[in-house]
């Protein structure tokens, strides 16, 4: 008996395309906050929405987002506070203002005057709040953009948790699939081994229908049996078949861009299944029972194409 075909079972790296996951931090000043969501899509389609202003990140960001995810629609969402410890901005000005008018007033007056600095913050338009605008200064903005690109990992890193979490789950009903089709190709091939009598069964019933029970050489009978079943041989469909299956559960064990290279396989067998059906004609109960099985096949392998678009 032709033995079932074996699906591997070594744990995937395989990353699904679904996933959200955000990160904030407080470094240098800033309050940083990036969230990431993913979806499936057939290349990498990356948005990036950013403060306005922040534009000379936006590439560093962009390449961070490409080096780890290479497929799905991708939103990736910064936002720029001032952060707890960001610098008070004094405008010197206005208290150099206020001072020249105490001592214009104290000169008038002959009072004597202590200054106090706290009384003078509290001044209007003394403390004009924490700019958010992209500091000037070179190494400040160095400082702010190591502080976007710590917070965009993170979250990435998280994404990817998710992701790989997602995937987890996906493989396994890849697996559990893929075992269905192969547990269904190796009933197709027992029952195509019986083809050959039942269209000698089938022909021979014709002939002496036609021939109103005239003799009919055995010879011929079987050699036209055999041209038939050589017609309807699927033997090929099912080597490729058992090939592709094998294929698509290595392809399972191993990590990085999966989604292209399995929906490939998936349309192979796409193929050989409707060549199985194509090829097996008849109302023989083998036959029938063969074309209900291609038609499983054919429907699990819709099922795997299905799944297999949401997977990086």
């Amino acid at each position: 008996m032709t033995q079932t075909t074996t699906v591997p079972t070594k744990k995937s790296e395989c990353l699904s395309m679904t996933g959200y996951a955000q990160a904030r931090g407080e470094l240098h000043g800033w309050a940083v906050r990036v969230s990431v969501k993913s979806v499936n899509h057939r290349f990498l389609d990356l948005k990036l929405r950013i403060p306005e202003g922040f534009d000379l990140y936006e590439l560093r960001l962009r390449q961070i987002v490409r080096d780890r995810i290479h497929r799905g629609h991708v939103e990736v969402t910064v936002s720029v506070e001032p952060g707890k410890s960001a610098p008070v901005q004094v405008n010197r000005e206005i208290v150099q203002a206020y001072l020249r008018a105490a001592e214009a007033l104290r000169q008038e007056t002959k009072a004597a005057t202590d200054m106090d600095v706290v009384a003078l913050l509290r001044l209007p338009g003394v403390i004009t709040g924490v700019t958010t605008a992209v500091p000037e200064s070179e190494e400040e903005q160095k400082k702010l953009g190591q502080s976007l690109d710590s917070c965009l990992r993170e979250a990435l890193s998280k994404l990817d948790d998710m992701r790989r979490t997602e995937g987890k789950h996906l493989v396994e009903e890849l697996r559990t699939r893929l075992a269905k089709i192969s547990e269904d190709t190796v009933k197709v091939r027992e029952l195509a081994a019986t083809l050959r009598p039942a269209f000698s069964r089938r022909l021979d019933a014709k002939l002496r229908e036609l021939l109103g029970g005239t003799g009919i050489d055995p010879a011929r009978l079987a050699q036209e049996a055999a041209l038939l079943a050589e017609r309807s041989d699927i033997s090929e469909e099912l080597d490729r078949l058992r090939s592709h299956l094998q294929q698509f559960g290595k392809l399972l064990d191993g990590a990085g861009e999966l989604g292209k290279k399995l929906d490939f396989l998936l349309q192979e067998m796409h193929r050989e299944a409707n060549t199985m059906l194509s090829k097996t004609p008849g109302v023989e109960s083998e036959a029938l029972a063969i074309t209900g099985l291609a038609l499983e096949i054919k429907a699990e392998i819709e099922k795997l194409r299905e799944q297999v678009q949401n997977i990086e």
